[in-house]
C-alpha cells in the first residue's frame, strides 16, 4: 500500500470516510464503525468465563483464545476492524401488520403443537449472505484507496464481534450479552473486515440498559445468571444448536416447543420495538418455517431436512440433532393442556413409528416424550 502523503489521493479517502458509511448502506448494511484491535480489557472477562466453563462444549472457545485478544494475529498487519450491522427481521406481512411483532412472537411459543425457530435461522444463512456482501465492500473500499490487506470474518473465526463492535460506537453490550442499538434494537447480524488502513476510528457509545432485567427474568433457563452473565450450558440457543449429546432432562421441559434457538431475551427488550425490518429477501421465512407444526418437521426424512435446509443455517446441526430437538418439543407437546387429544394420539403415533429406526440419542429423547404421557 502506497504511504499516506498529501500527495497521494487515498489518504483524502481515508481520512474522510462518509463515502464509506454510504457505501455500506447501499449493499444492504444498517451502518458501519470502526475500531481499533485492543482487546486487553475483554481478554481477562473472558478467562473467566472460560475457567467457570460457561462455554460448555464449544471447545474451539478456548482452543483459540490468544486469537482472541489479538485481532493482528489472524491478519498479519490488521490495525483496524471495520464492524458492519445488518438487519434481519423479515419484511412480511404478519411482521408488518402486527402492533407489536414481540409479542406475536412469544404468542407462537404458546402454540404446542408448533415448532418454534428463532427468527434469523427462517430464511437464507446469514454467512453467505453476509460474506458476499463484505467481500463487496471491501473491493469499492479498494477502488477508492488502492489495494489494501483485509480478511472478512461473519462467524468463521475466532472474533470476538461483540467486543468489537461495543468498542466501535455501533452499540453496547446488553445484560443477556447480544450487542444493542438504539436505532434497532440486537436483531441483527455482525460482520467484520479486519484491514491493514489507518482509518480514524469511532468513539464507543455508553449503555442504556439501565435497571431494566427484562431479558433476565424472561430467560426459561435462567441462562442469563447475572446482568451480562450467560451460562451456555443452560441457553436454549446452545442446547438446539451447538450442543451435541443428550439434552439434560431437567431442562427439556423449559425448552416449550423451541426446536431451534430462543428469541426469548431478545423479544422482551424493550429496545426491540425499534428493531429494523430488512430489505433483504434473503431473510423472508423459508418453507413455512414461521408456522409449521411440530407433526410436519417430524414427517421429514433425512432427504428432506438436507433439501429443504439447502442454503440455511439450520442444516449444519444435521438430521439427528434436529430429531432431538423435535423429540423434545413433541414430548412437551404431549404434556401441554393446550394438546387436543386427538393431536396428542397423532404425536404419540408419530414418536413410536421412529422408535426403532433412529439413533440412541434419539430414542433416548423419544422414550422420554413418551414416558412423559403413560
Amino acid at each position: 500500500m502506497m504511504p499516506l502523503t498529501p500527495s497521494n489521493p487515498s489518504a483524502e479517502w481515508i481520512n474522510q470516510i462518509d463515502w464509506l458509511r454510504d457505501e455500506a448502506r447501499s449493499l444492504g448494511f444498517g451502518d458501519i464503525r470502526i475500531s481499533d484491535t485492543d482487546m486487553s480489557q475483554a481478554g481477562p472477562k473472558l478467562r473467566e468465563w472460560l475457567e467457570a466453563g460457561r462455554h460448555g462444549d464449544m471447545n474451539y472457545m478456548s482452543q483459540h483464545e490468544h486469537l482472541r485478544v489479538q485481532p493482528a494475529l489472524l491478519h498479519e498487519g490488521t490495525i483496524r476492524v471495520l464492524t458492519v450491522r445488518m438487519d434481519y427481521l423479515p419484511d412480511t406481512s404478519e411482521m408488518r401488520s402486527a402492533i407489536d411483532w414481540r409479542q406475536a412472537e412469544l404468542q407462537k411459543e404458546q402454540q404446542a403443537g408448533d415448532g418454534t425457530i428463532a427468527i434469523y435461522a427462517r430464511g437464507r444463512d446469514y454467512h453467505k449472505v453476509l460474506r458476499s456482501r463484505l467481500q463487496d465492500l471491501a473491493n469499492r473500499i479498494q477502488e477508492k484507496i488502492g489495494s489494501f490487506g483485509y480478511r472478512v470474518f461473519v462467524d468463521s473465526g475466532p472474533v470476538m464481534e461483540v467486543e468489537l463492535a461495543q468498542k466501535s460506537g455501533l452499540g453496547w453490550r446488553g445484560k443477556h450479552t447480544l450487542l444493542l442499538n438504539r436505532e434497532a434494537g440486537s436483531m441483527f447480524f455482525l460482520g467484520e473486515i479486519f484491514v491493514d488502513v489507518p482509518f480514524p476510528v469511532d468513539s464507543p457509545v455508553t449503555g442504556h440498559c439501565g435497571e431494566c432485567s427484562a431479558c433476565i427474568d424472561i430467560c426459561p433457563t435462567q441462562a442469563i445468571t447475572a446482568p451480562y452473565q450467560l451460562d451456555a450450558r443452560r441457553c436454549i440457543s446452545y442446547l438446539t444448536i451447538e450442543h451435541k449429546g443428550s439434552i439434560p432432562v431437567e431442562l427439556r421441559p423449559l425448552l416449550g416447543n423451541r426446536v431451534y434457538g430462543c428469541d426469548d431475551c431478545q423479544l422482551a427488550c424493550p429496545w426491540n420495538k425499534f428493531a429494523q425490518i430488512s430489505q433483504l429477501p434473503d431473510f423472508l421465512p423459508r418453507h413455512g418455517l414461521d408456522q409449521i407444526s411440530l407433526l410436519e418437521l417430524w414427517s421429514w426424512s433425512e432427504d428432506d431436512f438436507l433439501k429443504r435446509h439447502e442454503g440455511s443455517p439450520i442444516r449444519r446441526i444435521g438430521y439427528q440433532a434436529w430429531q432431538r430437538n423435535l423429540a423434545v418439543g413433541m414430548g412437551n407437546a404431549l404434556r401441554s393442556a393446550k394438546t387436543s387429544a386427538s393431536d396428542k394420539a397423532s404425536i404419540q403415533g408419530a414418536l413410536k413409528t421412529k422408535l426403532e429406526a433412529v439413533s440412541p440419542l434419539v430414542k433416548e429423547h423419544i422414550d422420554w416424550a413418551l414416558s412423559e404421557n403413560i
